[in-house]
């Protein structure tokens, strides 16, 4: 998830962020949250030291430099028990880092998010993306959440490459979304995967 940042009037406005969904014919299917041996994962612990080495991920994850302010309209709507890390065991790092957040929006008036994953990338190719974003969508789903959602880029292959692996759709809510989607799944070297339409949507 990224802010939203004001468009110069000079130039085109931003495309809309990508969106996927949980699929709800597998609301009661949670994740396995499989896990690198030579790492852990944990919920947040208060006291301080969890949101500094947060802020270093966000940073080194490209997300820019954040603090106690910017953090907490945030922290106000992660779920109890919902923000979770991975750990390398023997240094006790924090390498990833995803939320589960209360995010209602107009096409998701109840919904529950899979929130700002990001990843130190001395850490990268342990799976640890893929395990704290099971562990969120266990989360949401074991709190109610009858609909699950994300937003994402299209450039953030890797993230979605994640997404895709887990389980959720690409959910085509506007019309440019079926072409931007194609692109996406060519870059990935992928077939074309099942998507949720605004009007199947509607039917949850």
């Amino acid at each position: 998830m990224l802010e939203m940042t004001q468009t110069p009037a000079s130039l085109p406005p931003s495309p809309q962020q990508l969106q996927m969904v949980w699929p709800p014919e597998r609301l009661r299917l949670s994740p396995p949250v499989t896990l690198h041996p030579d790492y852990e994962v944990r919920a947040y612990r208060p006291g301080g030291e969890d949101e500094a080495g947060w802020y270093r991920l966000m940073e080194l994850a490209g997300f820019g430099i954040w603090d106690e302010e910017r953090l907490a309209p945030i922290f106000a709507r992660i779920l109890p028990n919902g923000w979770f890390f991975a750990l390398h065991r023997e240094t006790g790092t924090l390498a990833a880092s995803a939320m589960a957040c209360h995010e209602p929006r107009p096409l998701h008036p109840f919904g529950g998010a899979l929130n700002w994953v990001c990843g130190d990338p001395a850490h990268r190719g342990k799976g640890l993306g893929v395990s704290v974003c099971a562990a969120v969508t266990a989360r949401l789903l074991a709190a109610g959440y009858e609909d699950v959602y994300l937003l994402t880029d299209d450039f953030r292959l890797p993230a979605i490459s994640i997404y895709l692996r887990l389980g959720y759709q690409p959910f085509l809510f506007a019309a440019d979304m079926e072409e931007r989607w194609w692109a996406v799944h060519v870059q990935l070297g992928q077939t074309k995967p099942e998507i949720r339409t605004q009007i199947n949507a509607d039917k949850r």
